[in-house]
């Protein structure tokens, strides 16, 4: 019989011990890819968007980066207004 039936995925993260972080990268990687989305709309290069949040595009790289997942609130507030979008948070 299999051990794991009726088990999920997050379980398995969960014992692991890695569900916290995989979770937040993965958040991350949507940010990014709405990021990604959001400039393609505009046809704004990354090199515009970081001139828009006065600094350099090795950093918004860094800001976008899935597996950097320290971003304050701030930094998402000044993402999207560079944007021309509107920061919503929630909880689920």
């Amino acid at each position: 019989m299999n051990q794991f039936t009726g088990s999920n995925f997050d379980d398995f993260l969960a014992e692991e011990g890695i569900l916290d972080e995989v979770t937040a990268r993965a958040y991350k990687r949507l940010l990014a890819l709405q990021v990604q989305d959001a400039m393609a709309e505009t046809q704004m290069s990354k090199s515009e968007l970081a001139g828009r949040l006065q600094t350099s595009r090795s950093q918004l790289d860094r800001l976008l980066d899935p597996e950097n997942t320290a971003i304050t609130l701030d930094s998402l507030e000044r993402l999207a207004r560079a944007l021309g979008k509107q920061l919503i948070v929630r909880f689920a």
